[in-house]
């Protein structure tokens, strides 16, 4: 089950060294950063400027889309007035459904992305299309042939090859033999690789893509899985596909592309940000950054033991104690900084005909250092420092570790027990084990939140320790971005991974900047971006491109307006038809672009609405959503 150097240390992969222009990627590099222009490749002059732009704020290379032989003749112009203006950023052309296209762009480009699904294949039909085992041969004997022309001119021009998967893209052929999945995914790109050793090329990049970040996490853990297994080392391309816009798409890219680096995983990343490309460049960086802080981290002790696939979702099994744990959705824990009543409207409660109501933003859970004075709303548990604390109803005791092992007469109490990797030892653990009253808090120090509290974990499992568990994290943090990015890296990957009743974090700037609502919309949306609690309406929008022919950030903003109240729903807004009707598979509303003011509309991936004006396309997506019963009027 190998997916990376090292589970309790910090490695980075070492993959192969290739070159893309006058810069190097992979092996001892540094993570390379870009990101894609989302002007139209025919446009020279706003392609210029825009590449400029992306280029100034930091990136190592830019993409352009060269959806046809006349985009892909024009890369040639948009690199030549580059150089004219002092620009050696190298080049990507990104290519669907155009082989000819990428033969062309190779020729002018440093780099060309193809994707597997539809670089021969024609667009998947999400039919059941059935292929002997003969049929199967013929089409990859087709697809090796198509692809000979491409290799011939990126071995004669030095040009890389990014073989970019993405998971609503894949094949007919491929859904038939894996599914919708990440081991279709991994094999969709396996069949491209082997056809390039078969031609001795070696200049490769990989990305496996998906919205959905458990399908993106497990894509890439198996490809490195398979790779190593079939003595490959080819660099790796990571990205959340579609992420979204602002906050959302912040934390979700944190979550799938943080759960990789921190693993050492990554050789250059593009976070996928509805919005201009070139602000995606420093919320990149943050993310480079934060990880190579963690080289020197302290030494953790390593556990004999892995207790469940990396390759697959699976809950880690805990009892319940007051509606934490079990089968509930993890709670959002939070430290109130009033000694006796906090401000209950700023923890997510609404007052209602004088009584306070919880509402969906709301924490489910708060530590206070003294006894609250004030009536304790429904939904609401309160755990009180474990020296000021009395009994009550809501109410009950925190205690550090050394206060639990030293008060015996709290067996028959519900109970908080915070624990950090100091406390771990067989001792402690099988006393522990027995307490079916307490729920654990683990807060990790070290720089390597992971791997500390995955050690944490394995030894739990080890000692078949199934109490509840709610991660803890520190920081000091002044901007909010800073703080959702780096405790959506560090904790998203172990809800990912099936770990988890609860999550708690702390900021503790000097400015204390932070408010309380900020700090809950963060867990929370921490939560949903790893699949274990939604509390909103998810949007699933992409970047947009020389493709998208409408305002994607516009529409995408006018979508999120009309319909952001309807809780649990995912609704895609994508620029073409190219991606989008594969990358919002996994969302239950689509609005896709089809041409110049036409858009189609799905309900799953099924077209219900062809070629409408995009003047009436909102209303009419609202229409379709009230037809199937998913509308709720929005409460004010």
């Amino acid at each position: 089950m190998k997916y990376c150097n090292h589970l309790f240390r910090y490695s980075r992969l070492k993959t192969r060294e290739i070159q893309i222009g006058h810069l190097s990627m992979g092996g001892e590099n540094p993570i390379r950063i870009q990101s894609m222009n989302n002007t139209l490749t025919l446009d020279t002059e706003s392609s210029v400027a825009q590449a400029k732009r992306i280029a100034d704020a930091g990136a190592d290379f830019v993409r352009l889309t060269a959806p046809g032989t006349k985009d892909a003749e024009n890369l040639k112009e948009i690199k030549q007035q580059l150089v004219k203006n002092g620009y050696s950023i190298p080049l990507i052309a990104d290519i669907h459904f155009q082989p000819q296209a990428a033969v062309i762009a190779a020729q002018y480009v440093e780099k060309v992305r193809i994707n597997p699904g539809n670089f021969v294949d024609k667009r998947a039909s999400f039919e059941k299309v059935e292929f002997t085992d003969n049929q199967y041969k013929l089409e990859l004997s087709r697809i090796h042939q198509k692809m000979k022309p491409l290799l011939e001119v990126c071995k004669k021009r030095k040009v890389a090859l990014r073989i970019g998967s993405n998971h609503g893209s894949l094949s007919d052929r491929i859904l038939t033999r894996f599914g919708d999945t990440p081991e279709g995914m991994v094999e969709s790109v396996m069949e491209f690789l082997r056809i390039c050793r078969k031609e001795n090329f070696h200049n490769l990049v990989i990305s496996l893509k998906a919205s959905n970040t458990r399908v993106m996490i497990y894509a890439y853990r198996l490809m490195v899985n398979k790779m190593l297994a079939e003595n490959m080392d080819y660099p790796l391309h990571l990205g959340v596909t579609e992420a979204g816009e602002g906050e959302d798409g912040r934390i979700k890219s944190a979550v799938g592309i943080g759960a990789l680096l921190a693993d050492g995983i990554g050789d250059t990343i593009r976070v996928s940000l509805t919005e201009e490309p070139e602000f995606e460049i420093p919320v990149a960086r943050k993310l480079v950054d934060y990880f190579y802080e963690r080289q020197y981290h302290e030494y953790i002790k390593p556990v004999d033991i892995e207790p469940k696939s990396p390759f697959v979702y699976e809950k880690r099994e805990s009892f319940e104690i007051l509606n934490i744990g079990g089968e509930k959705n993890p709670i959002v824990m939070l430290k109130t900084e009033n000694f006796f009543q906090p401000n209950l409207e700023s923890i997510g409660f609404t007052l209602k005909n004088n009584q306070y109501i919880k509402t969906d933003r709301a924490a489910d859970a708060i530590i206070m250092d003294n006894m609250p004075n004030f009536q304790i709303p429904k939904g609401l548990e309160i755990f009180v420092c474990f020296e000021k604390y009395k009994k009550a109803n809501q109410i009950y005791p925190y205690l550090t570790l050394k206060e639990f092992l030293r008060e015996n007469i709290l067996e028959d109490e519900k109970i908080l027990v915070e624990i950090n990797h100091l406390d771990i030892n067989e001792v402690n653990l099988q006393k522990i084990k027995y307490a079916k009253n307490a729920i654990l808090i683990f807060h990790s120090t070290n720089k390597n939140h992971l791997a500390e509290t995955r050690a944490f974990l394995y030894m739990l499992w080890k000692y078949e320790i199934k109490n509840p568990i709610i991660f803890k994290t520190h920081y000091q943090e002044h901007e909010l971005e800073d703080f959702q990015l780096k405790s959506a890296a560090d904790l998203g990957v172990l809800f990912i991974d099936g770990y988890g009743d609860g999550i708690m974090l702390c900021n503790n700037h000097k400015t204390n900047t932070l408010t309380p609502p900020q700090i809950i919309e963060t867990s929370l949306g921490i939560l949903q971006a790893s699949r274990v609690r939604v509390f909103k309406t998810e949007y699933i929008s992409c970047p947009g491109c020389g493709r998208t022919l409408f305002n994607l950030q516009e529409t995408t903003a006018q979508v999120r307006q009309k319909t952001k109240h309807l809780k649990g729903l995912k609704i895609a807004v994508m620029g073409c038809i190219v991606n989008g009707p594969g990358e919002m598979a996994d969302a239950d509303y689509g609005y896709v672009g089809s041409g110049i003011g036409k858009i189609n509309l799905y309900k799953g991936q099924t077209l219900v609405k062809k070629n409408i004006p995009q003047s009436d396309a909102v209303s009419q997506l609202i229409d379709i959503i009230k037809q199937n019963g998913d509308w709720t009027e929005e409460e004010f």
